[in-house]
């Protein structure tokens, strides 16, 4: 499987982990309605979810993240 492939769908699965429970709990435990439930639910997935990229180095294509909780980028191995 291509790299760029695979750090997309690192990228969706990941946001996909907070996104969910963010709208049940935003859709349970707050008073906000209709479209507003999705966009407090994006943003805090936005925020929250580690980012992957696929970058081309001298030693081949590498998949690389960035994420709030741990410190620097790492790359995925």
């Amino acid at each position: 499987m291509n790299k760029k492939i695979k750090s997309f769908l690192y990228n969706f699965i990941g946001f996909s982990v907070f996104y969910i429970p963010a709208y049940l709990l935003v859709m349970n435990y707050s008073h906000l309605q209709g479209l507003w439930i999705a966009v407090t639910a994006f943003m805090i997935s936005l925020l929250l979810a580690p980012k992957f990229q696929a970058i081309k180095t001298h030693d081949g294509e590498k998949i690389f993240v960035k994420w709030i909780f741990i410190k620097g980028i790492k790359e995925v191995k």
